[in-house]
Parts: structure tokens; sequence; C-alpha cells
């Protein structure tokens, strides 16, 4: 458990401020590259370095399509900072995506 004396550092970063999001596609198809450069822009415009990323091809792991319930592709999930959100798609919608992880209330 985390106190006020004590924090996690990741790359620099304190983990409180660490956007942690996992990209689930299938394969190295269009919808996957664009939904992978989308992330990464507005994690970069938006997040300035307190993102992590992590990308999930279900083809080479696909035990962990059942394990976390995901049903369609590409599916993003938000595990930090909390809520836990979801968005399908390929994430081209900047607006929808600030929305989607509720960036634009916390970054305001």
């Amino acid at each position: 458990m985390l106190n006020s004396d004590f924090f996690i550092v990741k790359r620099g970063i304190k983990i409180t401020e660490l956007w942690v999001l996992i990209l689930y596609i299938s394969g190295e198809t269009e919808t996957a590259k664009n939904a992978i450069h989308n992330l990464r822009n507005v994690c970069s415009e938006y997040l300035k370095n307190r993102c992590d990323i992590t990308v999930v091809d279900l083809k080479k792991h696909p035990e962990i399509a059942a394990q976390k319930e995901i049903v369609a592709i590409p599916t993003l999930v938000k595990e930090r900072p909390l809520p836990v959100r979801m968005m399908i798609g390929d994430l081209h919608s900047t607006k929808k995506v600030l929305i989607g992880l509720d960036i634009e209330h916390r970054e305001k």
C-alpha cells in the first residue's frame, strides 16, 4: 500500500500520474496499425510521456482474449488511472478517445 511518503517511480514518473493503457489487436492488420498510430499520437500530444502502452497481439496469445473477455478488436483498456475504461475501434477520432479515456476532464 502506498502512503504519502512513498511512491513507485517508473521512468521518473510517479505511478499515480502514469496512464497504463493496453491495446488488444489481432495480427498486423491495417486497422491494428491505425489504432497503434492513433493511440501513440494521443499519448504524445495529451499525456506527455506519462503513458505506458502495451500492445497485445491476440493471434499470438489467444488465451488472453478469454481471460480478459475481449470480444472485439482492436480494444483499448485504460487500467490506470481508475476507473478502468474500454474502447473499441481504430481510435481515429481524437475527441472520442479523449472523452472515452476521460483525458479531457483530468488534464484541464
